[in-house]
């Protein structure tokens, strides 16, 4: 009750609610990327030979879109997995690769934990006014370790792209409240955009037959601010903070429960993560813009606490320091188009237990690395080639260089052929050199770097004048010394080893875009996912995954409706519900997922909108024993100026 009350003023109190008009959005180019290149200079998604998909911000507000990892489940190629509720710990996995081989990217900073050694994207909420880059494939020539997979960049929109105030609020099921707010704009030579997003919820029951609602309070505020005094000259400063406090389940530890192994209510438990991210770039250009240096600075510093009661059971604590330098030249031989990059990325990452549970270690270490890359890019008409090479030398582990290469050419008739090979690298975490778990789990610090190589080619067409557009990709990559969890004897503790087998991920991606009329947009996407270590499936990657979006305007754009189909296949999961401890098989039943959205413009300024998640109510574990979010309503306002 009294959470509904809340839900409720939160409403009324911010009535002045929301995002963009439609008009700003629809000035914005949703294909321009910049992820694709170390010289940050922005080309368009079909001018590089990748495998690319970009999610604007306009598709964004059409899905009503909370939380970043729900969008990613319409992105070819990548399984999400969340634990429970809003909040609860949120992985992906692209193109089969685990999901610490994925490098997130926020604003440019990468946002990995560096104790657990990946992302947690269960505290990452959508901001008012941001686009998502997805680049596919290993990358590590570019980006170094954790990019096997390939890289997903948030990009917050600068003040010149999406000005004004604007206000979001809404309230729903689940006891849930939510807002945002955003000021941006260009003043002089400041380019400015400030925002700040809420989220709360009662949350629901996820333990099988359990009555444990468990809710979370998500926070997110993002700065990005570009001073330039001169044409050739820009500072940009970028700071971020979130914090998550979510409630959890434990699984049973009783050998002789019937529910042993089984996620179970577990009162008292939750976890608090907060995130601090910064960055500091100067860019200056020289020879009339054909020579550009950037000069960065950022760091990255999370702080984890998990809790019983008011009990404090483990903690811990990463920060990153990284520097780096990039200078890159174009110049132009007729119709060929050149560009010549290098770059120099000084990085350490330190790492420490807070609490001394179990008689975990609570030193500090640290690994230091240094990256050298070199990037050549020629366009010539329909033609596109890219070559990257990156040297990474690292203080804990040996030397390694990782390469990559990528062509792609497209025809007069709108047909564009594409292909790639390359090489990544991954090291391993804090968690897997130095973890520790009284008597269930022991790091191992001789653990060697994940290494992978791959290829993949694909072919898409425009169709009718840009009226559609099609495409397909086959990926074929194979992973060396993965890092698994063995039980060796006498004791049979777990502890991580890398693995002497080979780890083999194939398949296939497809996609389709359409907007035959203004008043209509479609987008759909299937990837079909082999992956298997010595033959055996890796878990938590369905083989068959597909997305479908429908949207529709009225044709005076004040009533618009979006509806979402997401299709998760059958896959398996690893359950430790034998009393050993060693984990065995289990299989997670497919799903489909249905979200319909609609928001009606009152005024220019004002709207309202709804939207009902997962609309037939469907049952369904993303993690095993693990219960998904059942059917849920939510309204709200917007307001912008």
């Amino acid at each position: 009750m009294l959470s509904s009350f809340v839900s409720a003023i939160a409403v009324t109190a911010a009535l002045p609610a929301a995002a963009q008009t439609a008009g700003v959005a629809a000035a914005r180019d949703p294909e321009i990327i910049v992820t694709a290149n170390r010289a940050g200079e922005a080309e368009r998604a079909e001018d590089v030979p990748a495998s690319i998909t970009v999610i604007s911000d306009q598709e964004l507000q059409n899905r009503q879109t909370r939380v970043v990892s729900d969008v990613l489940r319409d992105v070819p190629g990548i399984a999400v997995n969340r634990t429970g509720a809003i909040g609860g710990f949120t992985q992906i996995r692209i193109r089969g690769s685990e999901s610490n081989q994925s490098l997130v990217l926020i604003d440019g900073i990468e946002g990995a934990d560096p104790f657990y050694g990946e992302y947690d994207l269960g505290t990452v909420l959508a901001d008012p006014a941001m686009r998502i880059e997805v680049l596919r494939g290993q990358q590590s020539a570019l980006y170094g370790s954790d990019a096997i997979g390939g890289v997903v960049q948030i990009v917050t929109l600068t003040g010149a792209e999406a000005p004004g105030v604007s206000l979001r609020a809404e309230g729903g099921s689940q006891g849930t409240a939510s807002g945002a707010a955003r000021v941006a704009g260009v003043s002089g030579a400041l380019d400015y955009a400030l925002s700040a997003t809420g989220y709360t919820t009662d949350g629901f029951a996820t333990a099988r037959g359990g009555t444990r609602e468990l809710g979370s309070d998500n926070v997110g505020a993002n700065a990005k601010l570009i001073w330039s005094p001169t044409a050739n000259f820009t500072l940009t400063g970028v700071g971020r903070y979130s914090y998550t406090r979510a409630e959890t389940n434990q699984t049973d530890g009783d050998p002789t429960s019937p529910t042993f192994g089984l996620t179970v209510d577990t009162p008292g438990e939750y976890f608090t993560n907060d995130g601090l991210y910064g960055l500091v770039k100067g860019e200056l250009a020289l020879a009339d813009g054909r020579w550009t240096n950037s000069l960065t600075a950022q760091i990255a510093d999370t702080r984890r606490h998990n809790y019983t009661g008011e009990a404090e059971t483990s903690g811990d604590h990463g920060a990153r320091y990284k520097g780096s330098f990039v200078s890159a030249y174009r110049f132009d031989t007729g119709a060929v188009r050149h560009r010549i990059t290098g770059a120099v990325d000084v990085e350490r990452e330190s790492f420490r237990n807070t609490v001394a549970s179990g008689g975990a270690f609570t030193g500090e270490k640290h690994i230091d690395t240094v990256g050298i890359v070199g990037q050549y890019s020629l366009r010539a008409g329909g033609l596109a080639l890219d070559g990257s090479v990156r040297r990474d030398l690292n203080d804990r582990f040996a030397d390694v260089t990782t390469y990559r290469v990528q062509a792609g050419y497209r025809f007069a008739t709108g047909t564009r052929l594409h292909g790639a090979w390359g090489t990544g690298v991954r090291n391993p975490g804090f968690y897997e050199l130095f973890g520790y778990i009284d008597g269930r789990y022991i790091g191992n610090p001789d653990l060697a770097p994940e290494t992978s190589k791959g290829w993949e080619a694909g072919v898409d067409q425009v169709i009718a004048g840009d009226k559609a557009h099609v495409g397909v990709t086959y990926f074929d990559n194979r992973l060396e010394d993965e890092i698994v969890t063995a039980y060796p004897a006498p004791d049979f503790v777990a502890t991580s080893v890398n693995a002497d087998r080979l780890s083999h991920r194939k398949g296939v991606e497809a996609f389709a875009s359409a907007q035959p009329i203004p008043q209509l947009r479609l987008d759909l996407a299937y990837t079909y996912t082999d992956a298997d270590e010595n033959g055996v499936a890796e878990v938590r990657r369905p083989k068959h995954m597909g997305s479908f979006n429908l949207t529709a305007f009225s044709t005076d754009k004040r009533l618009s409706g979006t509806l979402t189909v997401r299709y998760n296949g059958r896959m398996t999961d690893i359950a430790y519900t034998d009393p050993s401890y060693i984990p065995v098989t289990k299989s997670l039943q497919e799903y489909v997922l249905v979200n319909l959205a609609a928001e009606y413009r009152l005024s220019e300024r004002f709207s309202v909108y709804g939207r009902i998640e997962n609309l037939f109510d469907e049952e369904y574990e993303e993690i095993f024993s693990t219960l998904g979010s059942p059917r849920a309503a939510y309204a709200g306002v917007r307001a912008h100026f």
